[in-house]
């Protein structure tokens, strides 16, 4: 998947406008996108296990021309639902925000909920999608998950993507697939651990203060990771929820049907009461439309006058306007004429691609016969050393 893969034109589009910024708070680093008016209360979206910050780069495109403010945050670091919640206050209280609306897909739904839970001043309503409430079926179909901790980081790697559909997709679902694989390539071994240690950690989400009235529940109809049972739970749970179900989508609506989901985002936006402020975005001529050179110094000199960003905060890009330009007609990163110039730059590679592929294969069969012996050595390790604690 890595050397086939290619980044689509729009994501490369949003990468070039939009800073990714990198703030430590504590001992946790944070990376979050943070787009739209600033006056706006936010919409957080947090990722499941597979995501990253940048799986949302649809939404803060499309709802922050709109006049919303759309906030994106990969999870940090954590290894228990404690922590998450101690380290995701303090990184609102970082950035200067206070009450929020979060979107949480998977994990991400569960985190959303913990914290609406345990901070139900901060929270004024949730869009739950493919979600769950309670965590114990995860780590029952786990045998190792004690030892998930001290995993190599290609078998997290292989769990993790065993449990996207493999299989005939339509085409803007195998797209957002294969997205996503390339975010998961781009985590560490202790991210996935920190995840799937969340996943498999034995917790359930309290009664929520929150009324059912300021809740959405997006799910999808086609087939998800989440088994039907876990999202049924969740319906009953917030029996006076909104609904808004996708007829398809896979895993990863926000990629896949970006345009129903960012309709029912600013539905729920508009419900809760979060009014965009559309009046706040700098309009910007057109590709082609020119401009002259005086008003083109002038925005410079107003965009150098604005203050920067907190003191701590690094970011990848260093963009010269707080909004984005209006996005291009086509969004696609490769057209039918492109197709024999990439097959021939592929058949060079042909070769080393091969015996890449041929290497590693070999590496994971070894690997999974040596698997067995692995996990048994930390079991006995961590038997003796818990009968040589109670010894002492």
């Amino acid at each position: 998947m890595k050397g086939v893969f290619s980044a689509p034109g729009d994501y490369i589009y949003f990468k070039s406008q939009v800073p990714l910024h990198k703030i430590p708070i504590g001992t946790k680093q944070w990376r979050y996108y943070d787009f739209g008016p600033k006056v706006v209360p936010p919409l957080i979206c947090i990722p499941g296990t597979a995501g990253t910050a940048d799986v949302y780069y649809k939404q803060i495109m499309a709802l922050s021309m709109k006049g919303y403010r759309i906030i994106s945050v990969d999870i940090p670091r954590v290894w228990n639902h404690q922590e998450w919640i101690q380290a995701f206050e303090k990184f609102l209280d970082a950035i200067d925000v206070h009450h929020i609306h979060l979107y949480g897909t998977s994990l991400g739904g569960f985190l959303a909920q913990l914290f609406a839970h345990h901070r139900p001043r901060r929270v004024r309503s949730l869009v739950l999608s493919n979600s769950f409430l309670d965590t114990r079926s995860f780590s029952a179909a786990i045998p190792w998950a004690p030892v998930v901790s001290w995993t190599p980081s290609f078998l997290l790697k292989r769990y993790v993507l065993t449990g996207i559909r493999d299989g005939p997709h339509e085409p803007f679902i195998a797209d957002s697939v294969d997205f996503v694989v390339s975010q998961v390539e781009t985590l560490s071994r202790e991210d996935l651990a920190s995840r799937l240690t969340l996943t498999v950690d034995a917790a359930s989400v309290g009664s929520l203060l929150l009324s059912d009235s300021l809740i959405t529940i997006m799910d999808t109809n086609d087939y998800c990771a989440i088994p039907q049972q876990l999202k049924d739970q969740l319906s009953e749970r917030y029996p006076g929820a909104r609904r808004a179900y996708l007829k398809s989508g896979g895993d990863f609506p926000f990629l896949s049907r970006p345009d129903e989901v960012n309709l029912h985002l600013q539905l729920h936006l508009r419900r809760v009461g979060v009014e965009a402020r559309p009046d706040l975005i700098k309009s910007t001529p057109k590709e082609g439309n020119g401009g002259s050179p005086s008003e083109k110094n002038k925005d410079k000199r107003e965009d150098s006058d604005d203050p920067p960003n907190d003191d701590n905060e690094s970011s990848e890009n260093s963009p010269t306007q707080s909004q984005p330009l209006p996005a291009p007609e086509s969004s696609e990163s490769h057209s039918l004429d492109d197709q024999p110039l990439n097959c021939a730059k592929m058949g060079g590679w042909g070769r080393i691609v091969s015996a890449q592929i041929l290497l590693q294969l070999i590496w994971e069969i070894i690997a999974l016969h040596l698997q067995p012996l692995y996990v048994g050595s930390l079991y006995n390790i961590l038997k003796y050393n818990w009968k040589f604690r109670q010894a002492v």
